[in-house]
């Protein structure tokens, strides 16, 4: 009897040692590896906190993310030219061949993907990107068929090329929101500097704008300007200089645009169609160079869409990129509130709306150093997915974990 006690002892010392020596561990990682499962803010209420958990690393430069419906599997742009189909749960990551050849020069590249929400029957994504013709680059519209299979595209075809071709390589835009039949599309305004005489405010051409197309490519009938011989028909807004961001607000489907500035002036839109969002005759931003006001502020001219949330000049800006609404279940209090990544400033901003727009709350990932590209939600666990540029990370997710209480 005395030598079991003795072997009882024995082993539960041993169990305290093992467990001693894993906490030891888990405490004294440095790596970035050591942030897994780390809160990173205070806890949503008594039954949930958010986590910081590492996907993917060692991607590149994701610039579009967007989940297939019903699944754990996410599609992933890499800015030089590649795809990824990223299973969230396994964190298996498998290359996509096929990938149409891009010019990935300055700002370009591989750029939004939007995967069909029947991807379960058509195997349908679409993707922007910019690519080379007679005179430079521009934005290209695409869609083909997803073969997870074979890791490969198939049926590829070019739906929109947003012309005149540009030597610059700036400001290509561009996201990709589907939307039931139609499909919108930013363009941006390649970093036209004319302010006198600005392509965005000329809508007999694409650029610095938004446009509605049908889902194989065509212009609706019901777009705003079809029949106006000033405006060419699948202009849905213009007056834009660089829209990074595109989503949907689930309760109304309006179209919401983050949109880069050009010193500070970066705002957030509401987009109505046929709206002149008045780049550059307004703006709340400042010249690059002479630090002046650019054109009129947008609340003196009634021509003007106004923006419902912007960073003013002199206030240090934003530049976002994707943004999202969150609609799924685990984070309870953050339901329906907008989510914006930040580029320059390094966080992923968090926005409450009221009734008089938007009111900020406690950045994201503040603490990271990491420009943050895009971002969406996993409707199977609940989590924010957020791409992310600097060290070997790419993809990120804030995780909702309950509270024991």
């Amino acid at each position: 009897m005395k030598k079991k006690k003795i072997i009882i002892t024995i082993l539960i010392l041993f169990v305290v040692a093992v467990a001693g020596i894993v906490y030891w561990q888990n405490m004294t990682q440095e790596d970035d590896l050591s942030r897994v499962g780390t809160p990173i803010g205070e806890r949503q209420n008594e039954e949930v906190e958010p986590v910081l958990e590492i996907v993917s690393e060692g991607l590149g430069q994701i610039w579009g993310i967007d989940f297939i419906p019903n699944t754990s599997q996410l599609v992933a742009t890499e800015n030089s030219g590649r795809l990824f189909v990223i299973d969230t749960e396994s964190l298996e990551v498998i290359e996509i061949n096929g990938i149409p050849e891009v010019n990935s020069r300055g700002q370009g590249g591989l750029l939004d993907v939007a995967v069909s929400p029947e991807f379960s029957d058509d195997k349908e994504i679409y993707f922007t990107y910019s690519a080379s013709g007679d005179g430079g680059s521009t934005t290209h519209l695409g869609r083909a068929e997803l073969d997870i299979e074979d890791f490969t595209l198939r049926n590829k075809e070019v739906l929109y090329i947003a012309e005149p071709f540009q030597e610059g390589t700036s400001h290509y835009g561009s996201r990709v929101v589907v939307y039931g039949d139609h499909l919108f599309v930013t363009i941006g305004d390649r970093g036209d500097k004319d302010f006198d005489n600005h392509v965005s405010q000329d809508a007999s051409n694409v650029l610095g704008t938004t446009l509605r197309l049908m889902r194989d490519g065509s212009i609706p009938d019901d777009n705003p300007f079809v029949g106006n011989e000033n405006v060419l028909d699948e202009i849905y807004s213009y007056g834009h200089r660089n829209a990074q961001g595109m989503t949907l607000y689930p309760e109304t489907g309006e179209l919401w645009q983050s949109e880069h500035g050009e010193r500070d002036g970066d705002e957030i839109n509401i987009i109505e169609a046929g709206g002149n969002y008045g780049w550059p005759e307004t703006h709340t931003g400042c010249d690059y160079i002479t630090g002046r006001d650019i054109g009129d502020l947008p609340w003196e001219r009634d021509d003007i869409v106004d923006p419902i949330y912007y960073w003013e000049c002199n206030t240090g800006g934003f530049p976002p990129a994707g943004m999202t609404f969150y609609n799924a279940e685990g984070f309870y209090e953050w339901k329906g509130d907008l989510f914006v990544g930040g580029l320059a400033s390094q966080y992923l901003a968090h926005f409450k709306l009221t009734n008089g727009g938007l009111e900020e709350q406690d950045p994201l990932l503040k603490e990271e150093g990491w420009r943050v590209r895009d971002v969406t939600v996993g409707k199977h666990d609940g989590a924010i997915y957020a791409a992310v540029e600097g060290q070997e990370i790419s993809l990120v997710r804030i995780a909702p974990r309950r509270v024991k209480n």
